[in-house]
């Protein structure tokens, strides 16, 4: 299993996004990871439409936006049209998960959902066969640069099992405190993808350490 790296904006210098992208391509990043956070689901507020819009033209790498919003059915079109390519929300945010997940596939993106820490991935159970994608947040959203929640290996494990057992394919995401010390067990517990921040951009050369993570990832595979 090949486990895809995706660098987190969130650490980058959001004054110069446009280097960390062409860094994210540098280091052979599969994925760019977008998080967008209004102020009140979670307890910041970042990236917007027109900055996704502007992101979609410089760089080459998929999209990958998260939305940690409240009633993200509200805005998704918005971020569809800003040329997201996966898109991800949250299940503690909405009361319309099916009516979000049809939303970004009618989009022509792919559809995930995001579960915080304290949430069961049981609360997938009815969307198994609706995702593309699942984040497990290893972290409680809201701030780059926490440390990961050692539990969080588990519920991959556990993830990967009540998916399959249920006939999907879902790929697993993983984001929270990800880094070269950890990237070989949550491989090993089955995750797919592996959104980095900290890990990548507050590293001294961050298309190496992208490197270095899909490096420590791979150990899985030999154990």
């Amino acid at each position: 299993m090949k486990v895809r790296i995706a660098p987190s904006l969130l650490s980058a210098d959001f004054a110069r996004l446009a280097d960390a992208l062409a860094m994210a391509e540098a280091g052979g990043a599969d994925l760019v990871h977008v998080d967008v956070m209004d102020g009140h689901f979670v307890p910041n507020l970042t990236i917007v439409p027109p900055v996704v819009r502007a992101l979609r033209k410089a760089t080459r790498l998929p999209l990958d936006v998260h939305l940690m919003i409240e009633n993200p059915e509200r805005t998704l079109p918005e971020y569809l049209d800003a040329g997201a390519d996966w898109v991800s929300v949250h299940v503690e945010s909405t009361r319309h998960l099916q009516r979000c997940l049809d939303t970004i596939r009618r989009g022509g993106a792919k559809a995930g959902a995001a579960l915080n820490p304290g949430t069961p991935s049981l609360m997938l159970a009815s969307s198994w066969l609706d995702l593309d994608y699942a984040v497990l947040m290893s972290v409680n959203p809201g701030w780059g640069g926490q440390k990961f929640l050692a539990p969080s290996v588990e519920k991959v494990r556990r993830l990967r099992i009540e998916s399959r057992e249920a006939g999907s394919s879902l790929a697993i995401e993983v984001d929270g405190g990800v880094d070269s010390g950890n990237a070989a067990p949550l491989a090993a517990a089955g995750a797919e993808i592996l959104v980095a921040g900290t890990a990548v951009y507050g590293h001294a050369d961050p298309a190496a350490a992208i490197g270095q993570l899909r490096e420590a990832a791979s150990l899985a595979a030999r154990v």
